[in-house]
């Protein structure tokens, strides 16, 4: 069985799987974590990534203001459960230290490359792009060239370099609430050029939980024979959009190429948080915490544009999943240079 390439990390935020529950992953007894007006000026907090930090946890949080307009706020954490926030959004400077503030961001990852942390976020580049900063410190936060052009959303780093390049995934998109969208990948040699693009994975097949679009969620799992992706689906229906998550596994060296896909979701909107707010039935999942030792999994989630939810795995729980409901369409196992 495989097996996760990466750090113990012992104090993870942790339930074990309720007895008689059968599917794959299960959702926080406490849930949601985070509740609307958690900090001044900010109405709602979701859509938002963390990572372990010093012995705690640390995160970027798609912070909606009371006047309707996103920014990124800091959070921190002791148990990756109760947070507490800056009341300030980050500041950003640009990479000669004056300030370079977006517009608006959200929906942001965060990654540890090497020796820093990148958040990547949606902002406004002449329409929804992607935006790319670093710190070392969480105290000081540059801004580096913007990597697409308009339009795109849903980026997220790999965890390492792959021969020798940075990886970013993303979506690419129009300007509005976008009727299509496939994965594709992005290398660079230094964060600031990106080209070899890729297309991934593409929306579809036999289930219609993906049927509209698809996108990339937590920065990739690396596994001794692969990498590990969770990801949204998105679905139509006669009351709107419903986003529903599942996974797959990519090639170690060419993650391009999909080996698994399921087809069949992992978990969707079903409790009242993720059926009710401010967009209703959406489970849009943005960071996983692991533990390479025993394999568990701690996956964070927006839940209907309102909330913070958690949901456990474990690696095992998901291959199993992954596999038995594999579906890897025609475009998906080829190197993606169609």
């Amino acid at each position: 069985m495989s097996k996760i390439i990466g750090s113990s990390l012992k104090n993870i935020p942790w339930q074990d799987k309720p007895k008689g529950f059968n599917g794959p992953i299960w959702r926080h007894s406490e849930n949601p974590i985070i509740n609307r007006n958690p900090v001044n000026g900010v109405a709602r907090i979701f859509n938002s990534a963390v990572v372990p930090y010093e012995g705690a946890f640390i995160g970027v949080f798609r912070g909606e203001t009371i006047n309707g307009r996103p920014h990124i706020y800091l959070g921190r954490s002791k148990d990756g459960l109760h947070w507490e926030f800056d009341e300030e959004k980050i500041k950003f400077f640009d990479e000669d230290g004056k300030p370079y503030q977006p517009l608006y961001a959200y929906d942001p990852r965060l990654v540890k490359v090497e020796d820093a942390y990148y958040i990547i976020w949606c902002g406004d580049f002449d329409g929804a792009s992607i935006g790319l900063a670093r710190t070392t410190d969480f105290k000081t936060f540059t801004r580096l060239e913007n990597p697409f052009l308009p339009f795109n959303r849903n980026a997220v780093l790999f965890p390492r370099r792959i021969n020798g390049k940075y990886v970013m995934l993303s979506r690419p998109s129009d300007n509005g609430h976008t009727q299509f969208g496939d994965i594709m990948l992005s290398q660079s040699p230094d964060l600031k050029y990106w080209g070899e693009h890729r297309l991934v994975m593409q929306k579809g097949g036999n289930g219609w939980w993906q049927s509209v679009k698809i996108g990339c969620g937590p920065a990739p799992i690396e596994l001794d024979d692969g990498w590990l992706i969770f990801y949204h689906g998105v679905t139509g229906t006669c009351n709107g959009l419903v986003y529903s998550m599942s996974a797959a596994i990519l090639d170690k060296d060419n993650p391009a190429k999909v080996l698994y896909r399921a087809g069949s979701f992992m978990l969707t909107p079903e409790e009242w948080y993720e059926e009710r707010g401010f967009v209703p039935n959406v489970v849009f999942p943005c960071a996983a915490l692991c533990d390479a030792d025993t394999g568990r999994i701690a996956i964070y989630y927006g839940a209907a544009d309102s909330y913070v939810a958690v949901a456990y795995t474990t690696l095992d729980e998901t291959l199993n999943f992954i596999k038995e409901h594999n579906e890897v369409l025609p475009l998906d196992s080829t190197d993606g240079k169609i």
